[in-house]
């Protein structure tokens, strides 16, 4: 290893020590949840509700993923693909209940558990939630050998890149307690090669597979997509000149339009326009009768208690 100055480290004077221990809250915006440990810090209980998929997650990229793929599943007439999304709210650790993290032994969300199968079946990890819907249903899976491969290839390639845009870019442009040069440097410079990437591949394909829509665009477009539209992070759109890459921009518009995705997006959604946010999904109807610019109309028209 190269030696190093301390003085020259940030903080100036640091010096890596020999093992690593955990100072508590030294994390940024989410010090509360974070944790070098594994395991349930509380008992709870999942609620179940009457359909056969239970997804519990949050509309962070990940989590939009799933609710996007069952809604794009139920717009093919696929009826088993009917699902109840239930919030779980991570910056409050609800990710750490008993019942969560039996489902998810990883703590992240989301977390799907299939109760069609004889036992119920927990599946966990965006990827392979979106493959296994893929396979149980046949739909957004390429059945040319070719096309599934490449299928293959970009959902792999968004689950490994996903780490630098959203831990490493997002962690240290939006949600460090500090600026750190390097850091944003190091992170804006492998985000902007994800995007060229992309924008090169994308000049020759409509999709990610080709022509055919599959899961490697609904994997990737909540990550990628929303930065190309600058809903993310502030103004990191701006920051990374995502309007000069244009086969992205050209791709992110196309799926944007997708009625699946934008009702997708509103799942488990808790921050944003209120007519976009539907905290829990049981029915096809919720869509238009329990987002929260709805819920808040209807406690207004209460009559007050006498």
């Amino acid at each position: 290893m190269t030696e190093k100055n301390p003085a020259d480290n940030f903080p100036a004077g640091y010096e890596v020590p020999k093992v690593w221990t955990w100072e508590k809250g030294n994390g940024g915006q989410f010090a509360n949840i974070n944790r070098p440990i594994a395991g349930p810090t509380h008992d709870k209980v999942l609620p179940v509700g009457k359909h056969p998929l239970q997804l519990y997650s949050l509309a962070t990229p990940n989590g939009v993923k799933v609710t996007v793929m069952l809604e794009e599943l139920l717009a093919l007439g696929h009826m088993g693909a009917e699902y109840d999304a239930w919030l779980i709210k991570i910056g409050e650790g609800e990710q750490f209940g008993s019942g969560f993290v039996g489902v998810n032994p990883n703590s992240k969300i989301p977390a799907l558990l299939d109760r069609s199968t004889p036992e119920p079946t927990r599946v966990f990890e965006s990827g392979s939630i979106l493959l296994y819907l893929a396979k149980k249903f046949d739909a957004f899976l390429p059945k040319e050998h070719k096309a599934q491969t490449e299928t293959m290839n970009w959902l792999f390639w968004q689950m490994a890149s996903a780490p630098y845009l959203g831990g490493g870019f997002g962690h240290f442009y939006a949600y460090a307690p500090v600026q750190i040069k390097y850091a944003i440097d190091r992170f804006s410079m492998e985000v902007k090669r994800q995007l060229d990437v992309l924008d090169r591949h994308l000049a020759g394909n409509r999709f990610m597979a080709g022509e055919e829509y599959s899961i490697a665009d609904i994997a990737i477009w909540p990550w990628y997509g929303n930065l190309a539209q600058g809903k993310t992070y502030g103004d990191a759109g701006n920051f990374l000149d995502v309007q000069s890459y244009r086969n992205v921009q050209r791709w992110t518009a196309e799926i944007a339009e997708r009625p699946a995705v934008k009702r997708g997006r509103m799942v488990n959604r808790i921050n944003g326009d209120p007519s976009e946010q539907l905290h829990e999904r049981h029915d096809t109807s919720d869509f238009e009768t329990k987002t929260q610019d709805k819920i808040g109309s209807q406690a207004q028209d209460q009559p007050a208690a006498p």
